[in-house]
């Protein structure tokens, strides 16, 4: 099975944005399979993943009310 890694820059600013997500992004990619890093301008969300596309990864962020685009 491939594991591919990709990127988005988001607006999820701290641990309290990161966590409106996570039930989403668990559900669809499977815990573990993705992270974010607040510590950085860009806020960025990497995702270990071989089933969703870039513009579903996109939609489950945009449906909790923030932003991504993919890298």
């Amino acid at each position: 099975m491939v594991n591919n890694t990709s990127q988005y820059k988001t607006n999820l600013n701290c641990s309290s944005c990161v966590g409106k997500v996570t039930a989403d992004l668990n559900e669809a990619l499977g815990e573990g399979q993705w992270s974010v890093d607040t510590s950085v301008s860009d806020k960025i969300l990497t995702v270990k993943n071989d089933a969703l596309t870039a513009e579903e990864v996109v939609a489950i962020i945009n449906k909790k009310g923030f932003k991504a685009e993919e890298l």
